[in-house]
């Protein structure tokens, strides 16, 4: 997949319409109940992803300006923010994800050559500003996964689960206590190690499966693991 962000921006607006499409479809009653995400509704997560938007607008501006704009004021209001949206009517929540979702490809659009290399200060830490289309086609795909509706791992493109599977690896490979194994993907010649491959597990199937269980979303019912056993308890995930 590439990594040229206004490349990337297609991939963005076709993953926005398909999660448009999906919560056109909710009522009340759906948008109350229960999301993937413990003691989320599927409220909370439209309201975060629109309240998401606002914090990739706000660092794309400090990267295209300079200024030191973080992504959300605070935690705490981030979290307000997300509460206080939660219940809103189904037509409230639709207005607000497309227009932050115009708003958002507006500030790309806006970001002049250079602004790309700058690092801005992101929820977690700094973070290239080249990133930051990425980071939010994460967002929308993986949430629209969180929502529990009809839009499923196994929707991921190939391209989207390779890539966000090799981050969380990377990103668990990073932790304190690494988990070690080994992950092999049905159709590819490479694997994906994490810690030390010496007697490790092998882990195997679908890259949106296996991306899907490194992050949290799945079980991994549908992977298999070699030698025969449980499959090994990753990390949590952002």
């Amino acid at each position: 997949m590439t990594t040229d962000p206004l490349l990337l921006m297609g991939e963005v607006d076709a993953a926005t319409g398909r999660l448009l499409r999906t919560v056109a479809s909710f009522d009340a009653a759906d948008l109350a109940a229960a999301s993937l995400l413990p003691g989320w509704t599927r409220g909370h997560v439209l309201a975060h992803l629109a309240r998401n938007a606002d914090g990739f607008v706000n660092l794309l501006t400090s990267a295209r300006t300079g200024q030191a704009l973080p992504m959300y004021a605070s935690l705490e209001v981030r979290n307000a923010d997300i509460e206080a949206g939660a219940d809103r009517p189904p037509t409230e929540h639709l207005d607000d994800l497309r227009r932050t979702a115009d708003l958002f490809a507006e500030a790309v659009a806006a970001m002049p050559a250079d602004a790309w290399a700058a690092t801005v200060q992101a929820r977690k830490g700094p973070w290239p500003a080249a990133l930051l289309v990425w980071g939010r086609f994460r967002e929308i795909e993986v949430h629209h996964v969180d929502l529990a509706a009809e839009y499923r791992a196994a929707d991921w493109s190939e391209n989207f689960a390779h890539r966000l599977l090799r981050e969380a690896a990377s990103h668990h490979a990073m932790g304190p206590t690494p988990p070690s194994m080994v992950l092999r993907l049905d159709g590819s010649e490479h694997e994906v190690v994490i810690g030390d491959r010496v007697g490790a597990p092998v882990v195997a199937g679908p890259a949106p499966d296996v991306a899907a269980w490194l992050i949290g979303r799945a079980d991994g019912a549908p992977l298999s693991v070699t030698p025969d056993g449980p499959l090994p308890t990753p990390p949590e995930w952002m």
